[in-house]
């Protein structure tokens, strides 16, 4: 009697590298004075986690960057008397969030490629 060993079918899409790149690039950007511009990785990781990925877990995560990340833009974009860059603007605090945020992002993108991975 034989017995052959198959792989277990995957049940999910896999994480865009795209995804995985922008959730690097955002703490990176926002650490290094350039948290306006980090609003395009930003997006790129939402819409990527959104439309492409099929686990739950990232997609939670990449709401919850976008959020954290949104928080101090719309409060810098509607202050009268705010600073001329968004980056001068943000509170240390947010700018810890925001990093707190991506690396959430970045675990959970981690976990869920684990999760993906057949049995050995």
């Amino acid at each position: 009697m034989t017995t052959t060993s198959t792989s277990p079918a995957r049940t999910s899409r896999r994480t865009p590298p795209a995804v995985t790149v922008s959730s690097w690039a955002v703490p990176v950007m926002v650490i290094g004075q350039f948290a306006l511009v980090a609003a395009v990785p930003v997006v790129i990781a939402l819409v990527g986690a959104l439309r492409q990925d099929g686990d739950r877990a990232v997609r939670r995560a990449a709401a919850l960057l976008t959020v954290t990340y949104a928080i101090p833009l719309v409060i810098w974009l509607t202050r009268s008397d705010g600073a001329p860059s968004l980056s001068k603007d943000m509170h240390p605090a947010f700018a810890g969030l925001i990093v707190a945020a991506s690396a959430a992002l970045i675990l959970t993108i981690h976990l869920a490629r684990r999760r993906r991975l057949p049995a050995r």
